[in-house]
């Protein structure tokens, strides 16, 4: 499967990644290489808990565009 992930450095320079489609499902690094790498655990793990407890294992998302 593939998901669109969320990357955000916070205010002490920690890289964020969320993957949208799975609520809950962040993880961070010190590099955005290790965050990157860290979100693949974090959904194996979040898809895994959430078939565990009979929830859909991801929610719709949808890009819209707005004109700036």
């Amino acid at each position: 499967m593939k998901f669109n992930v969320t990357i955000d450095r916070d205010e002490d320079g920690v890289w964020v990644v969320e993957c949208p489609a799975i609520p809950g499902c962040i993880t961070q690094g010190q590099t955005k290489e290790e965050a990157l790498a860290n979100i693949s655990d974090a959904i194996q793990a979040c898809l895994k808990v959430r078939s565990e407890l009979g929830m859909p294992l991801t929610i719709e998302t949808r890009q819209i565009e707005v004109a700036a």
